[in-house]
């Protein structure tokens, strides 16, 4: 046993904790830096999903069944699978229209209607309420097992005033109005509330897998020991046989990951989490992976800790639901069952201040708003600043959802494990699935469809799930359950229709799922939507067909006056969040003084969005309606509004097509003008340089009359070799400029590439020779001949053969020119011993003017050789390439087509 002043001290410093970093999130926003804005922080906040019931309840429930715990996490996981798709849709549809709660997104799908957001309201009070009741339960009974001797029964019942669990509810809301409604946000995002629950998500886990691996590997020698002791008590090795009496049940297997499949993405809070405070739709990509991963971690222990606590302290003697805390309690280890309780803690208070922030903004946009405002002191046109108000209502909503929580604790909450109060909650939300996620896909869904599906879904959810749990605590007489109203056994709640097959959850989920789906289809079929209906669901089912930046076209016709909407949005916003709207708008549309606006459709659109983020859609609708001259928009409307944002859309992708393509020809006429220039650059450079040498030596000769005549003569053969080296330069510069331009002579005829090669390797024989290097031909026979220009052919190997014998060494060079056929084409390669060119040369080797080798030791040239070569040979559908040679040396090769036009690249 723990000393309570010490667990209520270790509470409430962890809670002061938590506190702490909310308000630092706070003051980081507040400076425009957000703690938040962070892929694993979102993925870490997704876990708000592991609540008491994970941390007790699973625990309990594998102790009782084995592996049917798992579904509840199953349905997750394959829910993330199509987060990328579903999850991101929703977040940008939520960004797009300041959504602020699962029941504002289903109003403003469909119409932004009251009634409908409402009735979502309605079922979410009265559906969580039993989810609240399983955190205080979790609460409560962890505090009783570390106070009290190890899994003692409590003392009589203490009167109300003194209930412990009644203390830590009006805490929590103290706490909770603390955390999120110290302020009202238009955007409706919570920092700190958000940097916290991830926070808590990190010490849930670590204190989980803290009793985990103390039961597992401090109490037993691991888990293999675990599962043979497990086989040798009859009760417990039951649990896992496959040779039981009761065939598994794949209904309900497959109900439960379902229901979770459904809640994950349904319940108030993860809609909260995942769909609300994202700051940054791309964080779904990490979170589709991490939160299924944290589900794993979390469970990896939840068998170990069932059994090692079934072995331990036998089977149905110890509550399997308070094993985390118990074990490390009754084993000599009261740190870790604090600490375990803190992870407990952790998990009931993440999910009641989550659940409660995001249920009493539903209850005070679209219960008690629409309701004060219809009094003549509250009204649109009314002065005075609302925010207050609103904030109060919020508060109230908190504390009065949290103790219907409690009450719904003493009513039934003894009579129910953690596992399955939480089903009930689940199989509420569930109704929600249809009109979330069939308006998301379906442009045919109405709003009487929707109503219809949720409020018969709902009816069916309370008498076939609700009310026998009430009935079996003993509340109401249980005599309706057993026999049916009236003793009609058809209407029984668990056996409805004779339905008898199904265990009471999937009995409920099915029969409410079938009435929901069927009124929401049928209803939707009866009529076409309205007006409103349609363009919502264009905007809600087109949601990727639109850039995230790009403005939605705004569905609204009619006139309005600028200081009606400033003083509406000062009501609902205060006066500098609502002069920062009219401020933003006035930037984006080119006007310096406010007061020069225009009341236009996207003013009255964009106001409406930012009292959404205060009050709600459906709310902010009827607000804007009130305040200004608004004209009913039908069908046709919606399409002529659609035909015209179509046509602007067009428009602009003309213009943006028109600027690519300028852009494009933009930048080919500077790669031109470059090209140009360099050409240009070294055209004027190679001319240069022989021109330099020959009038720098005319002029010594000029100047040395008397000069020497060996001196002289030496110079004159200079200035005939720099002339030389002139001409082929200028005949080469004209015949490059002549094949590019297409001007050039060709004159095809057959050749003989053996006998071509052939006769190359004789007119360059002196070459090598001076250089002491040996060239040798390798020429089969019988080979086929090329159409092409001999004379031009003939130019090409003298280029490469030539090139050959400048670079390889003096004294032993060698060079090896081989001809051999490939398929329909016949190759010839030039392979040398020299030096090879350098890996950062390889790729511009063909351009021109540029030239191989050191530029102090590299031979003289033009530059042009190559790139001529390479032209005459793509003019006969060939191909010039350099080989990448592991040893040292080059080797330049070419293809011909045996055929015109059927050249290969290699």
């Amino acid at each position: 046993m723990i000393p309570a002043p010490l667990v209520l001290a270790v509470s409430i410093g962890y809670l002061a904790l938590l506190f702490t970093i909310a308000a630092a999130a706070n003051r980081a926003a507040a400076h425009g830096r957000s703690m938040i804005s962070n892929a694993w922080v979102y993925a870490l906040s997704l876990a708000v999903y592991c609540t008491a019931w994970t941390y007790f309840g699973s625990v309990g429930r594998a102790a009782a069944g084995g592996i049917w715990f798992l579904p509840i996490y199953l349905g997750p996981m394959v829910a993330m699978l199509v987060a990328w798709i579903v999850v991101r849709k929703m977040v940008r549809i939520a960004h797009a229209h300041r959504i602020t709660s699962i029941a504002d997104f289903i109003a403003s799908r469909y119409g932004k209607s009251p009634t409908l957001a409402a009735l979502v309201t309605l079922i979410t009070v009265i559906g969580i309420i039993p989810y609240i009741a399983l955190q205080l339960k979790a609460v409560s009974a962890g505090y009783q097992i570390l106070t009290a001797s190890g899994g003692a029964t409590p003392a009589a019942a203490l009167p109300w005033w003194r209930d412990g669990t009644l203390i830590v509810t009006l805490a929590l809301a103290l706490f909770t109005i603390l955390f999120g409604t110290r302020h009202l946000d238009s955007a409706e995002r919570h920092e700190g509330m958000v940097a916290a629950i991830a926070f808590e998500s990190v010490v849930k886990l670590v204190a989980f897998l803290a009793v985990g691996l103390f039961v597992t590997y401090g109490l037993f020698g691991g888990m293999a020991d675990i599962w043979a002791k497990a086989q040798s008590v009859p009760e417990i090795a039951a649990l896992f046989s496959p040779n039981t009496s009761r065939a598994f049940d794949y209904t309900q297997w497959f109900a439960l990951t379902l229901l979770s499949m459904l809640s994950v993405l349904l319940l108030p809070r993860q809609f909260q989490m995942m769909v609300v405070e994202c700051t940054d739709e791309r964080h779904v990509r990490r979170a589709a992976w991490v939160f299924p991963a944290y589900l794993l971690a979390i469970n990896v222990f939840v068998l170990p800790v069932a059994i090692g606590g079934l072995v331990l302290f036998g089977p149905g003697r110890m509550d399997a639901e308070t094993f985390v805390l118990s074990l490390p309690l009754t084993q000599g280890a009261p740190a870790l069952a604090l600490f375990a309780y803190v992870g407990g803690l952790s998990a009931a208070t993440g999910m009641l201040i989550v659940e409660t922030i995001a249920v009493s903004t539903m209850v005070c946009n679209d219960l008690v708003m629409p309701a004060v405002l219809r009094r003549p002191g509250f009204a649109a046109r009314a002065p005075g600043d609302l925010t207050g108000l609103l904030l109060n209502i919020r508060r109230l909503a908190i504390v009065g959802v949290l103790l219907l929580g409690y009450l719904y604790f003493q009513v039934a909450g003894e009579a129910y494990a953690l596992v399955s109060i939480g089903l009930i909650s689940f199989a509420a939300v569930a109704q929600f699935g249809p009109a979330l996620l069939g308006g998301m896909y379906w442009r045919g869904a109405t709003r009487a469809g929707a109503f219809g599906g949720l409020a018969g879904g709902f009816l069916v959810w309370a008498y076939t799930l609700m009310l026998p749990s009430v009935a079996k605590s003993g509340w109401i007489p249980d005599a309706f359950v057993r026999d049916g109203p009236l003793g009609i056994a058809l209407l029984a709640p668990e056996r409805l229709l004779g339905l008898s097959a199904l265990d009471p959850l999937t009995h409920a989920l099915f029969w409410s799922l079938l009435v929901n789906i069927g009124l929401y289809v049928g209803l939707s079929l009866r009529r076409a939507p309205s007006g409103a209906e349609a363009s919502q669901a264009l905007l809600f089912v087109d949601a990727f067909a639109r850039h995230p930046g790009a403005g939605a076209p705004v569905f609204w016709r009619g006139a309005a006056r600028l200081d009606d909407l400033m003083a509406l949005a000062g009501r609902l916003l205060g006066p500098e969040r609502a002069r920062a709207v009219f401020e933003a708008h006035a930037t984006e549309t080119g006007i310096v003084d406010i007061g020069d606006l225009t009341p236009d459709a996207r003013l009255v659109e964009r106001v409406e969005r930012a009292l959404a983020g205060a009050v709600g859609s459906a709310s902010a609708r009827v607000l804007v309606a009130s305040v200004v001259d608004e004209e009913p928009v039908d069908m046709e409307d919606v399409l002529q509004i659609l035909d015209e944002a179509s046509q602007v859309r067009i428009y602009a992708h003309k213009l943006e097509a028109a600027s690519a393509e300028l852009k494009a020809a933009n930048a080919q006429l500077k790669t031109l003008d470059q090209l140009k220039d360099d050409f240009v650059s070294s055209v004027t450079h190679e001319l240069r340089t022989p021109l330099t040498s020959i009038r720098a030596l005319s002029e010594l000769m000029l100047d040395a009359p008397d000069m020497d005549e060996a001196q002289k003569a030496e110079f004159l053969r200079i200035i005939v070799a720099e002339s030389e080296r002139l001409g082929r330069l200028v005949n080469q510069v004209l015949d490059l400029a002549k094949i590019e331009s297409g001007l050039a002579d060709w004159h095809t005829a057959d050749v003989d590439l053996a006998r071509l090669v052939e006769d190359a390797v004789k007119a360059t024989g002196e070459l090598f020779r001076a250089r002491g290097a040996q060239v040798e031909a390798h020429l089969p026979q019988g080979l086929p001949t090329v159409r092409a220009d001999a004379d031009r052919l003939m130019q090409v190997l003298m280029n490469l053969l030539s090139n050959a014998a400048k670079f390889v060494p003096e004294g032993r060079g060698r060079v090896d020119v081989t001809l051999r056929r490939e398929g329909d084409s016949l190759v010839v390669a030039v392979k040398d011993n020299g030096p090879g060119v350098p890996a950062g040369e390889r790729d511009t080797i063909f351009e021109k003017f540029r030239q191989g080798g050191d530029a102090l030791s590299r031979p003289s040239g033009t530059g042009l050789g190559l790139p001529i070569s390479r032209q005459i040979v793509d003019h006969f559908g060939g191909a010039m390439w350099l080989e990448q040679e592991s040893g040292g040396g080059a080797t330049f090769a070419f293809r011909l087509p045996l055929q015109p036009g059927g050249g290969r690249t290699p």
